[in-house]
């Protein structure tokens, strides 16, 4: 029995994991890199194994960094199945069109205008046909039901907490028979957040198989983080200028809708536009009314239970058509514009940037991590003047404010915290984290004694368990 990881060892984007268990080899995750353009681009065009000869992928949830590349193995001959939860089986039907369209555009464009720095491809990662045709090997499932994945291997998803849909994974596995149970926390969620359930707890386990995204820092308090909205928008708008938040279309643009819209209620901020310009993010609030098992009790009683649509208000106005978005250059502010990526890798927010970043009036408002090497972190740095923008440099002349609070993930506490509450440990492997949360998380580990071995794999590193 063996653990194998080949994509978020080390670091944060592009989860995909592989555990080999009696001859049977199963995925947990098959996410994008993201990056550097050519590093990013190289990364995701290969796999370090053959896609037919894996027996089943096990999915945590719809994000891109965890489920984008599931078009690609499809289109490389894998027909096993994608089991998920049936909130991400809905939600993955969005966002793997939306990224197949991302990636023909950008194949697109990078043809047509950045032909010296083409990187040499076949075309596509994939298409929007092709995230279209590998929906059918998706195969939905409640939380807390235990289904079989391969001979000798079946699966339970508990609630994770971080995004709509979002599970951990409780395996188990028989080899040689003796029965091991692995636990995978995915994205692992933080407690007292608006509109999702907790995390669950965790039942006894021999292996987790850890994130360490937020391995050596908590985040602020929630509350803190609807003032420091609060105060963005009010000082923007004073100056006349937008405020712009690079937001992932998926879960963190509902709850900063979620906030505006308490906020609002409140009559906390002025009458400023609010403009939401992504069809993605319009689809996936569709989604999320679909879904409401997931969410917790204050989403219930503030919104649901009065009828009330918590994503909609006065102020919001979705966008639909390109010509919609292009308008908003001309449109003087105050107003606030949302817009995917959330790392500023892709989406209309780039146009918003390049039109916007050099005007003080304005505000650049991150509200989610930024990975090493990506636009949002270079943004986001203060020791940074110029960033680069559809291969054009731009001075930061806007004010950028970080809230770090939004966080979906677990901060340190929380990840010390779940590792304490699983009994019967033997090992656990940290994933999905830069190199120096994942050593920080670790070492506290190893420090306070806690009875599992402790291991930081690199990618393709196989651990036996």
């Amino acid at each position: 029995m063996k653990f194998i990881s080949h994509g978020a060892a080390r670091e944060v984007t592009g989860s995909c994991h592989e555990l080999q268990v009696g001859g049977k080899r199963i995925l947990l995750d098959c996410g994008l890199f993201q990056g550097h353009r050519r590093e990013a681009a190289e990364k995701n065009a290969q796999f370090s194994f053959e896609p037919p000869s894996i027996d089943a992928v096990i999915l945590s949830h719809a994000h891109m960094d965890h489920a984008g590349r599931i078009p690609l193995l499809f289109k490389r001959g894998y027909r096993g199945p994608v089991h998920c939860t049936y909130a991400t089986q809905d939600l993955a039907a969005v966002m793997l069109k939306d990224g197949g369209y991302i990636q023909e555009k950008d194949e697109e464009f990078f043809r047509k205008r950045l032909r010296q720095s083409m990187i040499p491809s076949e075309g596509p990662l994939y298409t929007q046909q092709d995230a279209l045709e590998c929906m059918r090997i998706f195969k939905g499932h409640n939380y807390g039901e235990w289904f079989e994945v391969a001979d000798g291997v079946r699966v339970q998803f508990l609630d994770a907490g971080h995004i709509i849909g979002a599970a951990m994974m409780v395996i188990e596995a028989v080899e040689g028979g003796k029965t091991t149970r692995i636990g995978f926390s995915g994205d692992l969620g933080r407690s007292s957040l608006p509109i999702l359930r907790d995390p669950a707890a965790m039942p006894s386990l021999d292996v987790l198989i850890c994130e360490s995204t937020y391995g050596d820092r908590n985040h602020e308090d929630i509350i803190r983080a609807r003032e420091q909205l609060q105060d963005v928008i009010i000082r923007t708008a004073k100056r006349g200028g937008k405020v712009l938040i690079p937001a992932f279309s998926l879960e963190r643009t509902q709850e900063i809708v979620y906030d505006l819209h308490v906020l609002w209620d409140e009559r906390k901020i002025p009458a400023v536009p609010i403009v939401i310009d992504s069809p993605l993010a319009s689809h996936v609030t569709e989604v999320f009314m679909k879904h409401p098992e997931c969410y917790d009790k204050d989403m219930f009683e503030k919104f649901l239970s009065k009828q009330h649509n918590p994503f909609q208000f006065s102020l919001v106005r979705y966008t639909e058509s390109v010509e919609e978005s292009k308008a908003l250059n001309g449109t003087p502010g105050p107003m606030v514009i949302m817009a995917a990526s959330g790392m500023c890798e892709a989406g209309r927010i780039r146009h918003h940037l390049r039109n916007e970043i050099e005007d003080p009036r304005n505000t650049v408002l991150a509200v989610g991590y930024m990975a090493e090497n990506t636009l949002g972190r270079r943004i986001t740095d203060p020791s940074v003047g110029e960033v680069k923008i559809f291969d054009q440099m731009y001075r930061k002349g806007a004010e950028v404010v970080f809230i770090d609070a939004y966080s979906a993930h677990a901060g340190k506490d929380d990840l010390d915290a779940y590792v304490a509450s699983i009994p019967g440990l033997r090992t656990v492997i940290l994933v999905h984290g830069e190199a120096g949360q994942m050593d920080a998380f670790a070492g506290r580990l190893r420090a306070h004694g806690v009875n599992p071995a402790v291991e930081t794999p690199v990618r393709e590193q196989e651990i036996g368990l």
